[in-house]
C-alpha cells in the first residue's frame, strides 16, 4: 500500500503542470503569430526558418545554463522560475518590437528561456514521479498540451479583431501566464538540496551532487533517439501538414487546419490516458504501442488520397506520438540515481536536433520529390524507437526511491 505523498510534493506538482501549461501556451502562441510578424515587418519565408533555427541554437545554450543552475542551491527550482521570467520578459520584446532586429534579439532572449524551462519542467517532473513513486509524465505534458491549445485558439480568434500593430496586444498575454507561474514555482515547486563535501543522501533528504554528474552516455543516446523522434514528428507536423493538406490533397480554407488540430486533440488524449496504462502494463509495452500506433497514424497520412484519410492519420499520429517524449524523460530520470538533473538537462538538448530536423529536413525532402516522401523518415524513426522500447523499462534499483518529505 503506497503512502499519500506529502504535501509539499501535492503543491509542487500543481506548480510545475502549471509550468508546463504556461510553456506550452507561450510556445503555441509565438508559433502561430509566425504570420503576423511575416506582414508586420516584410520578411519572407526563409527569414522565419532561419529565426527558428536561431531559437533553437538558442535553446540548446539554455538548456546548458539549465544544467549549471540545477547544480546550485536553488536546484532545479530555480532553473524553471528563472527561466520563465526569461520568456516573460522576451515575449515583452517580442511584442513591442519595433523593427526586425529587435525582434530577432527577442526570439534569441524567448529561445534562451525556452531551453531552460524545457529542461526545468523535466527535472522538476522527474524528482516529483520519484517522490510519488508511480508514473506522472505523461500526465504533466497533458498540461502542455492543454496549455497549447488554449494558446492556438486565442490566437486564432483574435487574428484581425485584436491590433498586432505596433504593438502584438494578444501575445502580451503569454507575458502575464510566465510572470504569474514563475512566482507559483518559487513558492510551491520541489526543492532539492544540494550536497557540501563529503555529505552522504539519504532517502528522506535527497542530495544533488554539484561537480561531478554521472553520465550514462549509452542509455541515454537511445533515449535521445526517442526525443528525437518524437520532435522530428511534431514538428514536421505542426509546420508541414497545413501545405500536405493543401499542396498534396489539393484543399482550401479550413480543412486545410483539420490534420494538426486533430494532431494536437488525439496528443492531449493519449497524455491523459498515459500514466494510469504505464502503471498497468509497464513504460516498455505502453512505448512500443505508442510508437507502433504513430508509426501507424503516418502510414495513413503517407498513402492518403482524401482529406479526409490524412485527418485521421494525424489523429491517429497523435494518439501513439504524444507519449514518447514524457516517457523518455521518465526513464532518464531512472538511469543515474542522485544526477537526474544533469541526465534530463543532457537529454533535453536532443530536443532541439528533433525540432530542426523536423522543421527543415522534412521540407528538403518535399521539395524535392513529395511532400509523402518527407513523412516518411519520420516514420521510420518511430518505428526504430519501437525496436528498442525495451531499454525504457530498466530501472535502477542501487539507490531506494525517495519519499516527500522535507526540505520544501
Amino acid at each position: 500500500m503506497s503512502v499519500p505523498p506529502a504535501a509539499p510534493a501535492r503543491r509542487a506538482r500543481i506548480a510545475v503542470s502549471a509550468g508546463f501549461a504556461s510553456q506550452g501556451f507561450v510556445f503555441a502562441m509565438i508559433l502561430t503569430s509566425l504570420d503576423s510578424f511575416k506582414d508586420r515587418y516584410g520578411i519572407d519565408d526563409l527569414t522565419i526558418s532561419a529565426v527558428i533555427l536561431g531559437v533553437c541554437v538558442m535553446a540548446g545554450v539554455g538548456t546548458l545554463a539549465a544544467d549549471r543552475i540545477a547544480r546550485t542551491p536553488g536546484g532545479s527550482r530555480a532553473v524553471l522560475g528563472a527561466g520563465l521570467v526569461v520568456v516573460a520578459t522576451a515575449v515583452v520584446v517580442v511584442s513591442v518590437a519595433p523593427t526586425f532586429a529587435v525582434l530577432a534579439c527577442g526570439f534569441a532572449l524567448y529561445g534562451a528561456g525556452l531551453g531552460m524551462v524545457d529542461a526545468g519542467t523535466n527535472m522538476q517532473a522527474v524528482a516529483i514521479q520519484g517522490v510519488y513513486g508511480k508514473s506522472l509524465l505523461t500526465g504533466f505534458y497533458a498540461s502542455w498540451s492543454i496549455g497549447g491549445i488554449i494558446g492556438t485558439v486565442l490566437i486564432a480568434v483574435s487574428t484581425g479583431r485584436v491590433s498586432t500593430d505596433p504593438v502584438a496586444l494578444t501575445l502580451l498575454l503569454g507575458t502575464i501566464v510566465a510572470a504569474l507561474t514563475s512566482v507559483a514555482v518559487w513558492r510551491g515547486a520541489w526543492r532539492e538540496r544540494v550536497a557540501p563535501a563529503g555529505a552522504v543522501a539519504t532517502p528522506a533528504e535527497p542530495r544533488i551532487d554539484p561537480v561531478k554528474p554521472v553520465i550514462p552516455w549509452a542509455p541515454l543516446v537511445l533515449l535521445g533517439l526517442g526525443v528525437v523522434a518524437y520532435y522530428v514528428n511534431d514538428q514536421a507536423i505542426s509546420t508541414w501538414s497545413p501545405i500536405f493538406m493543401h499542396e498534396v490533397l489539393d484543399t482550401t480554407g479550413t480543412i486545410t487546419k483539420l490534420g494538426y488540430a486533430a494532431y494536437l486533440a488525439m496528443t492531449l488524449v493519449s497524455r491523459l490516458a498515459g500514466d494510469p496504462c504505464v502503471r498497468r502494463w509497464g513504460r516498455a509495452a505502453v512505448v512500443r504501442v505508442a510508437s507502433l500506433v504513430g508509426a501507424a497514424g503516418l502510414l495513413l497520412v503517407i498513402t492518403s488520397q482524401a482529406p479526409e484519410q490524412a485527418v485521421l492519420g494525424f489523429a491517429v499520429a497523435g494518439a501513439g506520438l504524444g507519449l514518447i517524449a514524457p516517457l523518455c524523460f521518465s526513464a532518464a530520470g531512472e538511469l543515474a540515481p542522485g544526477h537526474a538533473d544533469a541526465v534530463v538537462a543532457r537529454l533535453n538538448g536532443f530536443n532541439y536536433v528533433g525540432a530542426v530536423l523536423g522543421g527543415v529536413f522534412v521540407g528538403v525532402i518535399g521539395s524535392q520529390s513529395n511532400l509523402r516522401w518527407g513523412f516518411a523518415v519520420p516514420a521510420v524513426l518511430v518505428i526504430a524507437v519501437a525496436v528498442f522500447a525495451g531499454r525504457f523499462g530498466v530501472v535502477r534499483r542501487d539507490e531506494p526511491v525517495l519519499t516527500a518529505g522535507a526540505d520544501a
